[in-house]
């Protein structure tokens, strides 16, 4: 990427997004497109569309998901598949649309099945049930990661998945019922 290439960050104001924007500044990137939630909700396909349609990024980051801990994820698992599903399918779609080159989709440990042998490698993903708490989640992200393949495959498209896993940074999320593993322990 050039210095001065458009890049979109989905998901610029949470723990991975947050990072990429950093790093990206860090190494000199002025041309950093950054959306709120607020100002555009990626559930909505046409306004994630003429979103594209108007910035023209060149590389996109989707970082954007509807996250929660074990609570949340066991209250509202509709909402989990049905909002993570369509930031994707929106973003990912919007994105071969408007012509770019290269897309990185951030997935989730969730993907993997819950009795997968330690320490997870990527071979294991599908072999056996995700862990119930999280399985609408799961599904979407590896619906997500499949999304980007075929997009590979029909397209030429260049969009890679990568699975971040157990992060933590200070101002995390610590609340009782939302947050992950790693926030939970140190509350």
């Amino acid at each position: 990427m050039t210095p001065d290439a458009r890049i979109y960050i989905a998901g610029h104001r949470g723990l991975v997004g947050s990072a990429i924007v950093r790093r990206l500044q860090a190494a000199g990137h002025t041309q950093l497109l950054l959306r709120t939630h607020a100002e555009l909700d990626l559930r909505d396909g046409q306004a994630t569309q003429a979103c594209y349609d108007a910035e023209r990024p060149e590389h996109v980051f989707l970082a954007a998901a509807k996250v929660g801990g074990i609570v949340a994820n066991n209250r509202y698992p509709a909402e989990f598949i049905r909002d993570n599903l369509a930031i994707q399918t929106n973003v990912i779609h919007a994105a071969w649309k408007a012509g770019v080159q290269r897309l990185l989709f951030l997935g989730s440990s969730c993907i993997y099945p819950r009795l997968a042998p330690q320490p997870m490698k990527e071979t294991c993903l599908l072999p056996g049930p995700l862990e119930p708490t999280s399985r609408p989640y799961g599904l979407a992200k590896i619906a997500g990661i499949e999304m980007c393949w075929s997009y590979n495959r029909q397209y030429g498209t260049r969009y890679l998945a990568a699975m971040p896993t157990n992060l933590y940074r200070p101002g995390d999320n610590y609340h009782p019922t939302n947050s992950h593993v790693i926030p939970a322990l140190i509350r």
